[in-house]
């Protein structure tokens, strides 16, 4: 019955992966509408995404983290 600890472990992280990579897209693809439809703010596109960007990802590898605790720890 432990294999259903696994399972669900993967599902899990298979959403987290899928999750960030949705949303990591999404700002990417609004940054560069932005950037073509302005260059001139290119600098300024740049600085405001980043921080969201970073803070996304950050979610997700610490969501890999937790998942992997959960299965080493089980």
């Amino acid at each position: 019955m432990q294999f259903v600890h696994y399972l669900g472990a993967a599902i899990g992280l298979g959403m987290v992966v899928i999750g960030a990579g949705l949303g990591i897209g999404k700002f990417a693809a609004a940054a560069a509408e932005g950037i073509a439809r302005q260059p001139s703010a290119a600098d300024r596109i740049t600085g405001a995404v980043n921080l969201p960007l970073f803070l996304l990802e950050g979610v997700a590898i610490l969501a890999e983290v937790f998942i992997l605790l959960i299965v080493l720890l089980k």
